[in-house]
């Protein structure tokens, strides 16, 4: 069985800087992509990032580019988003995602397990 658990959020002063990090068990962890997700209140879950099996490819949404660093670390099955330079807009609820076939994706349907989520909260 899949399990995905996410850590590392919390309030934040716009400005600063937080690592999510998502640990997963039941699958060969250097086999699967994975992704970060987000979803604001009252908005629809929005793609962050996302990192090939052996980190050899990442993808970003445009909003983060630059502020926003994914990576794994396949000997732990975690995976971990920094983010820096945080603004308001980033609060949200963020979700780890494992994909377990094909390559990198920005569409939540492709993704076939979640995290529970982990609440960022970044005050101006």
């Amino acid at each position: 069985q899949v399990q995905l658990v996410e850590s590392g959020g919390g309030l934040v002063q716009a400005g600063g800087s937080l690592r999510l990090s998502c640990a997963a068990s039941g699958r060969t962890f250097s086999s699967v992509a994975m992704g970060w997700f987000r979803q604001a209140p009252g908005k629809e879950r929005e793609f962050v990032a996302a990192i090939s099996r052996l980190s050899v490819s990442r993808y970003y949404t445009d909003s983060v580019k630059g502020r926003f660093t994914i990576s794994r670390d396949n000997a732990k099955n975690t995976v971990y988003l920094q983010m820096n330079s945080l603004k308001p807009e980033d609060t949200a609820v963020y979700y780890c995602a494992l994909k377990e076939s094909g390559g990198l994706s920005n569409r939540s349907p492709d993704y076939d397990y979640w995290g529970q989520g982990t609440q960022v909260t970044v005050s101006s």
